[in-house]
């Protein structure tokens, strides 16, 4: 919600300093590698081709969808399948042998043929193909057998079944009733049928908030152990998904995950997919898996076997590739934490364990030196992981920062990575490059942000803010009070100083006017840029210094329009549609520079920009219609540009407005906390107090916490 430096500090936070993990998060965190298997009797056998055409378009296992074969013509290429080279040993000691700790295979699919015996449908892999043999079954009891974890893919809608919902070219449909009890049979014999479950792969469609619930609810309650994916949408699942082939450039508060495939183009197996070097390919990869365990997060790796069950030698070889990089460097990966570091570095990334720091090299440090802002922890020794060589590097610390000097000659192979294990004695000790020393108030402007990934379905995922962080030093002792807005009363937050976290509801304290002049900002007139059809987050152009002569982006044919009869303090209706988007842009005149409450209406999502800065992207969780917001803006002297854009997901029309009628006070409440001095480091970190998901935004804005 800050300017891009921030998105860097939030690469500062350690998993220690955020994560409210429980035992089950922490042990799934713990994996960081795992594969993912798209595997159909169908789509499979078809390979990417229908009537001796390649279907170029699409993903290869959507086949039937893209290349528009009848359901009943579809469902006979199953009496093909009878897959001689499938072994599901082979599969899993290949996971193995890659270096990864779980195997997540699709049970069931968008076309519905399922790879499981299931009692409710006879179109699965028993019944309906000469095969005659549960799939998922023999791969669940060899990962039981070799010591992987077993998960499972399953996908929440289903072309074949009579009564789900028609088919949208998103996939992000809603499920009928009928539909949703025949979803919750099958789940129900996946948590009973398959032994122990490491983690339920849901995905698409477009739930009720009761119906994501009632899912979760039948996994835990059948598999304790089990994680749900955030792909159930309604901010029911465990674990965030990131979007397919998707690597994040902040931190995540949460834990999440980043689906790759071997090739970005397709998950299931495509005949004609073209392959390229190895070599390049598994380096391609390996850079996304140190990428994701850097910034905190879990990488599934995607192959899509044959029809025959075989896999394919090229993604055979990438696999086999890393995992050889794993068997010399897997200490940096497995179990570690992410970079506790508040900045990312040009050379590579960062990733650490009690008392050590991994350097993963990914290209060659500028005149061999690396410069570690921050950190104040004696380093004893320098290894390269691969061998555990011990490296002669020079190790200096001036002014806070701790500086290596590679050996002379040390070089970086093409196509290489190499991890420098440092040691740190007395752990790992890192001052923060953004401190803040002796702040009169922590604000949502001088926050290190805490993020997640919410949202109802696919189609409305976006980055939330989840809540906030700040490290500070204060030279005397301070008492503390927390000041918010009408909007906040009567919240409960989760305040946590140091370490120990108490609950704070925001209902009392005494009223104070805001010392500004809202009486005299001049309002401009409105001005329209639209449609378009975004993401909630996200913007179509530059929102800085805005010309409104001309159009916002590429892609609007016109400039942006004036809009007469748009006046502040109403509430208007436009057309709603899917994915559908528009900004207001409005110039605010203010006497002197300060802090005004702006409120605002909106439908499914808003995001709010001053002066080309993101103020707050927010989606509306329960599709509750219109809902409102109030904003305190920190305007500069003179003009400034208000730029909203308003989103529609699910509501044929869609109401919003810009108010100036707001009450400009705010509440000052005493918090019970004293700060203490010396200059110490310290910590405060808020969050919603038994939020209904960890996922959900804070929406508490206005919030700061004043010292005094």
């Amino acid at each position: 919600m800050k300017k891009i430096s921030i998105l860097l500090w939030a690469l500062s936070l350690t998993v220690a300093g955020y994560a409210q993990d429980t035992v089950l998060q922490h042990s799934w965190k713990n994996q960081k590698y795992s594969m993912f298997i798209h595997w159909g009797a169908i789509y499979s056998t078809l390979g990417g081709v229908w009537e001796g055409k390649q279907v170029t378009r699409g993903y290869s296992e959507q086949i039937q969808s893209h290349a528009g074969i009848y359901s009943d013509v579809y469902g006979d290429v199953a009496k093909r399948f009878n897959p001689a080279r499938w072994n599901a040993d082979s599969i899993v000691l290949l996971a193995k042998a890659a270096g990864m700790k779980s195997v997540v295979m699709t049970s069931k699919h968008h076309d519905g043929f399922c790879m499981f015996h299931s009692r409710y449908t006879d179109y699965n892999v028993v019944d309906a193909t000469p095969f005659h043999r549960d799939a998922l079954k023999e791969l669940a009891e060899a990962c039981h057998r070799h010591g992987l974890k077993f998960g499972l893919y399953f996908s929440l809608i289903d072309w074949h079944y009579p009564q789900a919902y028609p088919i949208s070219s998103s996939n992000s449909d809603p499920i009928t009733p009928e539909h949703h009890a025949f979803n919750k049979k099958q789940v129900t014999e996946l948590m009973t049928n398959y032994g122990p479950v490491s983690e339920i792969w849901f995905d698409m469609g477009s739930l009720t908030a009761d119906q994501s619930r009632e899912l979760a609810d039948i996994v835990h309650r059948l598999q304790p152990g089990c994680m749900v994916s955030g792909r159930l949408g309604n901010d029911a699942g465990d674990f965030c998904v990131m979007g397919d082939n998707q690597y994040p450039d902040y931190k995540i508060a949460s834990a999440w995950q980043t689906p790759a495939s071997v090739y970005d183009e397709t998950w299931g197996y495509r005949s004609w997919q073209q392959h390229g070097p190895a070599a390049e390919k598994a380096h391609e990869k390996l850079l996304g898996l140190i990428k994701v365990v850097s910034r905190g997060g879990n990488y599934l790796l995607n192959i899509g076997p044959r029809g025959d069950g075989s896999v394919v030698e090229f993604e055979k070889e990438v696999l086999l590739r890393n995992g050889q990089w794993l068997q010399h460097n897997g200490e940096a990966i497995y179990g570690a934490q992410a970079n506790p570091f508040d900045t990312t570095f040009a050379w590579g990334e960062v990733t650490t364990k009690p008392g050590k720091l991994y350097l993963h090299l990914l290209q060659q440090p500028a005149e061999g030196t690396i410069v570690l802002p921050g950190l104040t922890s004696p380093v004893t020794q320098v290894q390269l992981l691969d061998g555990n060589k011990k490296l002669s590097c020079k190790v200096s610390t001036r002014n806070g920062n701790t500086t290596i000097q590679l050996p002379a000659g040390f070089r970086l192979p093409d196509q290489s990575v190499q991890v420098l294990a440092l040691s740190c004695k007395g752990g790992v000790r890192i001052t923060p490059l953004h401190l803040l020393k002796n702040p009169v108030a922590l604000n949502r402007h001088n926050a290190v942000p805490l993020y997640s990934f919410s949202g109802i379905d696919y189609d409305s995922y976006y980055r939330s803010q989840v809540g906030d962080r700040w490290a500070f030093t204060t030279a005397r002792p301070a008492r503390m009070s927390v000041v918010y807005s009408a909007a906040e009363r009567g919240k409960t937050l989760q305040l946590t100083l140091n370490g120990v976290a108490q609950e704070v509801t925001l209902n009392g304290g005494t009223v104070k006017a805001l010392h500004n002049n809202a009486a005299q900002l001049q309002w401009g007139p409105m001005y329209y840029s639209g449609p378009y059809r975004p993401a909630i987050d996200g913007k179509h152009g530059d929102l800085k210094n805005i010309d409104v002569t001309k159009p916002l982006s590429a892609r609007a044919n016109k400039p942006w329009e004036l809009r007469a009869d748009w006046k502040n303090d109403s509430v208007y209706s436009m057309p709603g549609d899917r994915n559908l988007g528009w900004y207001v842009l409005q110039e605010i005149t203010a006497p002197a520079a300060g802090d005004y409450l702006v409120g605002f209406t909106s439908g499914d999502g808003i995001a709010v920009y001053l002066n080309g800065e993101e103020q707050v992207v927010y989606n509306n969780p329960e599709r509750a219609g219109t809902q409102q917001e109030v904003l305190l803006l920190p305007l500069k002297a003179g003009k400034n540009q208000l730029v909203v854009k308003y989103y529609s997901r699910f509501a044929k029309t869609s109401s919003w407005g810009i108010h100036r009628q707001v009450p400009q006070e705010m509440y000052v409440q005493q918090l019970p906390q004293q700060l203490p001095g010396g200059g110490r480091e310290q910590a405060i970190e808020v969050r919603r107090a038994k939020p209904v998901s960890v996922h959900r935004n804070l929406r508490m804005p206005n919030l700061s916490i004043v010292m005094e």
